[in-house]
């Protein structure tokens, strides 16, 4: 119940990060939290969209996983989409931000650790 409430956590997650991305990118919020200019935000938008999308594809994954009717297929799901997750934080924390290591990478490690222990 616990590694399937991280797994959860996560999908949310990107879910607001795809919210962020594709709607909120060049409003207050967006700039905040991606500590944009209004100008650079306008240059990136499409390219955040773009980005977006791809993490509520992740959110769909993990959520698939979730509701998978087959136990071990659904282990299978959610471990992949987790580890997909952990590489995306990796490397958006290798050219991006550090920050993105602790937002995004840390909760599916701890997500898949928590699968591993049940």
């Amino acid at each position: 119940m616990i590694a399937n409430a991280l797994v959860a956590l996560v999908a949310a997650l990107h879910v607001f990060f795809l919210v962020l991305e594709m709607f909120l990118w060049d409003k207050p919020l967006g700039l905040k939290v991606f500590r944009n200019t209004p100008d650079k935000a306008a240059i990136t938008k499409v390219l955040a969209a773009n980005q977006g999308l791809y993490n509520g594809f992740l959110a769909a994954g993990l959520v698939w996983g979730l509701l998978h009717g087959n136990p071990a297929f659904a282990f299978q799901i959610k471990v992949f989409f987790l580890l997909c997750v952990i590489v995306a934080g990796a490397y958006g924390a290798a050219t991006v931000s550090t920050r993105i290591l602790i937002v995004q990478a840390l909760p599916a490690a701890l997500a898949v650790a928590a699968l591993f222990l049940t």
